[in-house]
């Protein structure tokens, strides 16, 4: 016969249950015995709970290398090099876009999709040289203080630092004025006039949201393809120069990434909101 003690049953009883649930609350119970006199010991089981990922296999390989720099001999290289790369960008990266020739809507499709690329651009640009100079901050900060390394991270964080002001421009190529909130104010006010109004009337619903759906539509196209345009220019001018000033850094993440594909899943939301929402909407309101 089979002994029944070590033969687990098909369907265990509630009194029977082995939950995970019960395994936490005997472990936070056992915290709550520690919390006063064993806080190391209480650190360890909070870990035990705690499921292991990415993030905390990258705390350990990163804490495990102690190097200030992975390649000091060819650090020095890649930071000038990483330093052209954004020159380069800056230089570039804004440059007026060509669009396919839509007609009359030509020169607000160029505007538009202008925006978006410079808008990209300028926030990677922005995001990486902050980046790089905190970087070269913290690493500076552990080296030790007469170290070659010290002083190769000291001048090229005085070359991110002195640059850094000059690559944070405006990200919209739009005049100022324009985004206050007095004008701001008056082109919403106007929107909502014609909205009431339009409300009112079966065809000019119609037609408002024909137009609406057409601004929309437009909207998403810029988006798409001036996140397209950035993204080319990026990795054309930044990609890999900064990916190998990174590794020659070590143990530090990967590079920032621009906000091309962000962008693009916007782009899509707009698309989607504008042939399937929106006309359901007026449907609605006119049926």
């Amino acid at each position: 016969m089979t002994d029944a003690a070590t033969t687990p049953p098909s369907h265990p009883s509630k009194d029977d249950d082995n939950l995970i649930l019960d395994e936490l609350s005997e472990r936070l119970a056992t915290l709550r015995i520690l919390r006063e006199d064993d806080p190391d010991a209480r650190g360890r089981m909070l870990e035990e709970i705690g499921v292991r990922g990415k993030a905390e296999e990258d705390i350990v390989s990163q804490m495990a290398d102690r190097k200030p720099l992975w390649r000091p001999d060819r650090f020095e290289e890649a930071h000038r090099l990483a330093m052209r790369s954004l020159e380069v960008l800056d230089r570039n990266g804004v440059r007026k876009v060509s669009v396919p020739r839509l007609g009359p809507l030509t020169p607000a499709a160029e505007w538009s999709t202008q925006q978006v690329t410079r808008f990209v651009v300028k926030n990677h640009q922005n995001t990486v040289i902050d980046r790089i100079r905190k970087l070269y901050e913290r690493r500076e900060a552990n080296c030790d203080w007469e170290s070659q390394d010290r002083r190769m991270l000291r001048r090229a964080r005085y070359d991110a630092a002195r640059v850094e002001p000059g690559y944070k421009g405006k990200t919209i190529g739009v005049p100022a004025f324009l985004l206050g909130g007095a004008v701001l104010s008056g082109a919403f006010s106007a929107v909502q006039r014609t909205l009431r109004s339009a409300l009112d009337n079966k065809i000019l619903t119609v037609v408002f949201g024909v137009v609406v759906v057409a601004v929309f539509v437009g909207a998403a196209w810029s988006a798409i393809y001036g996140a397209a345009i950035a993204r080319r220019r990026i990795r054309l001018a930044l990609d890999q120069p900064l990916k190998a000033l990174y590794e020659t850094i070590g143990a530090c993440g990967p590079p920032p990434q621009d906000q091309s594909t962000n962008f693009a899943i916007y782009a899509i939301g707009l698309f989607l909101l504008a042939w399937i929402v929106i006309p359901a909407v007026i449907y609605q309101l006119i049926k």
